[in-house]
């Protein structure tokens, strides 16, 4: 009669949390396999209920359990990689898609062999004891290795969670863990005997009822939800060691005090107790307060430290380093603060150099606010003269409206300055103690001092990161203006000698048709320096065609005024350029040649192909003085001209190296320059 209460009541409940899983999540991977690796338990538990309480064959209905429990290891396994996890292939290991993989095999033995092949009771009626063949013990001793394997998965994404999520999970994770421990207890006869004795059926029974009110309780009171934080040290650990050894001590005591019950109930109700035990103990020591008044204590009574600085130190610094913006240093420096001090919140404000205020910048588990911090308000200057930790409960400085209605609903209870040498960048709040009642004395003010040292340096050295790269955004912008303001000029060269040339012979029909020629030519250039700067900053690909350098060169030395001077030589030499880009090389060596034998000439360019394809500017000018020519002759912003700037043939240089070429100069002080332009041929691109 009391195992058909207990499995009723299990059952219930099983379809219950069933039902708000699918009604609270959906039809999500994660909901499925809850509702999966519950329902398939069901079912174990139903047939088993018919197998001891005699409706029909036993084994029949022990048979039937049998197959559900064939699909135990895959249920269990993917509700353990999928139960408040971020869902996703590239989150599952290798050894966990072997172990999923390798569990279709429990199912496919099951309905392959007979019932025969897996146990036998020859008075099952009497004793309700299993005798296991060699494949029932391989099989539950593979059972036994699933669940543990899903209790290891459970306990890793329990100690990986937040604060605030270990609070919303911590009651479902306990259920969970509660029953796979239970269900390993309960096979692990199978281990130790070779028998499944199902007269502890009242026991998982009782387990599986408190598993499922404590997952129902989660789901429906706390909610969901799970991210990453690294669990406690050693130091810790000891102490749950301590509790389980009085815990075990306890057990001791109490099963002397059961000879005094029934011989047939003292075992059932000595492993419920201890169960039961055991799921309070996990209440208690999964309680962020009680294991943070156990830390305090420890520090206080055993430890000349209340923290380990150096341990807490560089778990400081590698969250810090972690980042990558500036987002994530704030939330980064935060989610420590409140991690090392136990504070359910935190937030930060960051002063704001225009406005002379700290303004609020980012929080964790803190809403935004529009209420600041002045460096003249009471509350911020013990933190500017003083360097002071303001603990808002014990000093209780003088809050303005706004300020004390933020603090006083989030419950803030600390302000502590970050200052970068003897400025104070910004102000982190703290607030919702964990353990409300604790004392914090001068270790916790200097440690917060400590860390903010090195969390001012990260934020300054972070926004000075930011000025340097938009520092360098200018400096691009203004090299790109630098080569259109050249390429201006150019243009601007081109009109100039013809609006002196059109003073001379404007009436001319023959200039008036090159004029047009000229002034067409410039339109177009100076729509094409339009529509490049639009894709700005984007960076420009070559157009690379087949191109006659021949052809090129002479249509260039016509749109430059005073192309009498200049002479083209040389055969038809195709090659595959940017014919723009080519011709705004031709350009300026044109344009720089004219203008070093003051416009008149002469200038000679050839153009031929060798081991390359090559065009050629010679002019009889001035010449260009050796050590510039040695040194700074194709650096940007040097130039020999009074009036240049310096960008023409760097900006040539960066054209033809992009085809694959190179620009020689050989060059005479007073008697002229050469410029030859290799450019690549077809096996050399």
């Amino acid at each position: 009669m009391v195992q058909i209460v207990l499995s009723a009541s299990a059952l219930l409940l099983a379809v219950l949390y069933s039902a708000m899983v699918l009604w609270r999540s959906g039809r999500t991977l994660a909901a499925c396999a809850s509702v999966a690796a519950i329902a398939i338990s069901g079912v174990v538990e139903l047939c088993d209920l018919a197998a001891v309480a005699g409706y029909g064959e036993p084994l029949d209905w022990k048979q039937y359990s049998l197959v559900a429990e064939g699909f135990v290891p895959a249920a269990w396994l993917v509700f353990s990689l999928t139960h408040a996890r971020t869902v996703g292939a590239r989150f599952v290991s290798v050894v966990q898609w072997f172990f999923l993989a390798a569990s279709l095999a429990f199912p496919a033995v099951v309905l392959t062999l007979s019932r025969s092949s897996f146990f036998y009771s020859p008075d099952f009626d009497s004793e309700r004891i299993l005798f296991l063949s060699n494949a029932g013990y391989l099989f539950y001793c593979g059972l036994l290795v699933y669940l543990v394997v899903a209790l290891i998965n459970l306990e890793a994404t329990f100690s990986n969670a937040s604060l605030s999520s270990r609070w919303k999970i911590k009651f479902d994770f306990i259920g969970a863990g509660s029953f796979l421990a239970v269900l390993i207890f309960y096979y692990s006869q199978g281990l130790l005997y070779r028998t499944i004795n199902m007269n502890l059926m009242p026991l998982r029974s009782l387990v599986f009822i408190l598993a499922l009110g404590m997952m129902l309780y989660s789901l429906l009171v706390r909610g969901n939800g799970v991210r990453i934080v690294v669990s406690r040290g050693m130091a810790y650990k000891s102490v749950v060691l301590f509790a389980v050894g009085l815990y075990l001590v306890a057990l001791g005591l109490l099963g002397e005090g059961l000879r005094y019950f029934g011989e047939g109930h003292r075992k059932t109700l000595a492993l419920g107790v201890a169960f039961i035990s055991g799921i309070c103990l996990l209440v208690v020591l999964l309680s962020e307060t009680a294991k943070r008044k156990i830390k305090v204590f420890l520090h206080k009574n055993f430890y000349q430290s209340k923290y380990d600085y150096r341990t807490q130190w560089l778990q400081f610094t590698d969250r810090l380093a972690s980042a990558r913006r500036g987002d994530d240093l704030m939330a980064a420096i935060l989610s420590g603060y409140c991690e090392i001090f136990a504070m359910g919140c935190g937030g930060l404000f960051v002063r704001d150099g225009d406005r002379n205020e700290f303004r609020w910048a980012s929080g964790h588990e803190l809403p935004a606010t529009s209420a600041t911090l002045k460096p003249d308000d009471p509350a911020v200057i013990p933190m500017i003269e003083r360097s002071w930790v303001i603990n808002l409960r014990e000093d209780a400085p003088s809050l303005l409206p706004e300020q004390e209605e933020y603090f006083s609903a989030n419950g803030i209870q600390f302000l502590v300055p970050l200052f970068s040498s003897d400025m104070l960048e910004a102000v982190l709040v703290l607030g919702r103690p964990v353990n409300k009642n604790e004392q914090y004395l001068y270790e916790d003010y200097d440690l917060m001092k400590t860390l903010a040292r090195q969390a001012a340096s990260a934020l300054l050295n972070y926004r000075l990161s930011e000025q340097l790269a938009r520092s360098r955004e200018l400096e691009v912008m203004g090299r790109v203006s630098a080569f259109i303001i050249h390429d201006l000029k150019n243009l601007v060269y081109t009109l100039s000698l013809t609006v002196d040339n059109g003073r001379e012979h404007i009436a001319d029909p023959e200039f008036q048709d090159d004029m047009l020629d000229t002034l067409s030519n410039t339109v177009n250039r100076m729509k094409v320096l339009i529509s490049r700067l639009k894709n700005l900053p984007e960076k420009r690909s070559l157009e690379l065609e087949q191109t006659d350098l021949r052809r090129l060169v002479a249509d260039t030395a016509a749109m430059v005024p005073g192309s009498g001077a200049i002479s083209v030589s040389g055969v038809e030499t195709p090659a595959e350029i940017d014919r723009d880009e080519i011709q705004k090389v031709v350009m300026n060596l044109l344009v720089n040649a004219l203008e070093a034998t003051d416009g008149k000439g002469p200038v000679a360019v050839e153009v031929g192909a060798g081991s390359a394809p090559y065009i050629r500017v010679s002019d009889s000018g001035c010449g260009i003085p050796e050590e510039f020519l040695r040194t700074q002759l194709f650096s940007p912003f040097k130039t020999t001209k009074k009036k240049g700037l310096g960008i023409g043939l760097y900006q040539c240089r960066q054209i033809v190296e992009a085809h694959g070429g190179r620009i020689e100069v050989e060059s005479t002080e007073g008697a002229g320059t050469v410029f030859t332009v290799w450019l690549a041929n077809g096996k050399q691109r």
